[in-house]
């Protein structure tokens, strides 16, 4: 099957948070606190993801006030934080929804990401992810995480469902 098959049947876009909708890198200010960029671009195509049907959820083994913050502004409602153990909350969200694992896309650049790109139906590496990743992947981004990989991959899905 190619990748534009693959990208046709998703109902479920997961997306991990650092690496991915960030470029990575970790910004902690005078008091401690984590600081996130995140890039309008990826925000407008996830947006326009949910608008066109498509369920959306962010798994991150990290958690972060301002994750959280994002994806309220985002309307994100599936997110989960905290636990690098990502697949079990993978396969429980499935039940939840009611898909099946070849109904999603799953996009990682780490180790911890691995597993979900293994299952998913549409496999995406960002374009700096880890080589086991890349290789694990489908599709792999030219665009960075952080710098616009998110909305490569939501224009992606919404080309091949026909709705971009």
């Amino acid at each position: 099957m190619d990748m534009k098959e693959r990208a046709a049947r998703v109902r479920l876009a997961v997306f991990d948070v650092d690496g991915v909708l960030t470029d990575g890198r970790l910004y902690y200010g005078a008091g401690g606190e984590e600081l996130k960029v995140f890039h309008v671009h990826d925000g407008q195509g996830l947006k326009r993801l949910q608008k066109a049907g498509v369920t959306l959820a962010i798994i991150s083994g990290r958690d972060s006030a301002a994750v959280t913050r994002r994806m309220q502004d985002l309307g994100i409602e599936h997110v989960f934080q905290g636990d690098e153990h990502k697949l079990p909350i993978f396969e429980r969200l499935l039940q939840k929804l009611g898909l099946t694992a070849e109904q999603t896309a799953c996009v990682g650049d780490d180790l911890p990401d691995l597993p979900l790109l293994q299952r998913a139906g549409f496999a995406v590496a960002v374009a700096n992810a880890q080589a086991p990743v890349r290789e694990a992947a489908h599709y792999v981004t030219t665009s960075r995480g952080g710098r616009g990989a998110a909305r490569e991959v939501c224009d992606l899905i919404l080309s091949a469902q026909g709705r971009l």
